[in-house]
């Protein structure tokens, strides 16, 4: 027993110098790349290769959040009007229910079988308005991912030209806690991704 655990151990103290060892190399790499390609002339200094974006001040002034927003806003408006109507006609029912309970106008079994009803109604608008939850759901995330897709893809297009090792996304919050204002490129990207989308309504 005793040998086996030495056998363990040996493994994890070779595997954990292996890691150590592919975490600091692969450190370096990185470090030597930029290093070299402020050698060969690509850029003055490393600061140079590495700008942000505000992504809250980005997505605040893209033209494509703004009219995906608003199309969320009407659909969800659109199910919340479905929803009430059937909800103001289940409650009509409730009260005609009542009414005739009151009256005496139907039987003790008519009663129960409109109860039943009514509870199966009560039921599936319930049930509805989960559905309707869900859809919304599903369709903010569709059109975030749209939107996060568009930035991306022209994030690469930008980047021909500019040939940044880094561009960092800043917000709140976020990672990035201080950054030199001139490497702040937020506003020619809102330009440049405004242009394209107007071009592609």
């Amino acid at each position: 027993m005793k040998k086996a655990l030495y056998i363990v151990n040996a493994v994890l103290i070779i595997a954990v110098g292996g890691l150590y060892y592919l975490h600091f190399s692969a450190s370096g790499v990185a470090e030597s790349t930029l290093e070299r390609a402020v050698e060969e002339g690509e850029f003055a200094t490393l600061e140079e290769s590495i700008v942000y974006v505000n992504f809250d001040t980005l997505l605040n002034n893209y033209d494509m959040f703004y009219d995906y927003e608003r199309k969320l806003m009407e659909r969800q408006q659109e199910l919340e009007n479905e929803l009430n109507a059937k909800s103001r006609e289940y409650e009509r029912q409730v009260s005609n229910y009542q009414d005739q309970v009151q009256k005496g106008l139907v039987t003790r079994s008519q009663a129960q079988e409109m109860e039943l009803e009514l509870m199966q109604k009560q039921q599936e608008l319930m049930q509805l308005q989960e559905e309707y939850r869900q859809e919304l759901r599903e369709e903010e995330q569709v059109m975030n991912r749209q939107i996060h897709h568009s930035i991306y893809e022209y994030l690469e297009e930008y980047n021909k030209d500019k040939g940044y090792q880094f561009i960092l996304s800043q917000t709140f919050g976020g990672a990035v806690l201080y950054s030199k204002k001139d490497l702040d490129v937020t506003y020619d990207i809102i330009n440049g991704l405004n242009e394209k989308y107007s071009r592609n309504r």
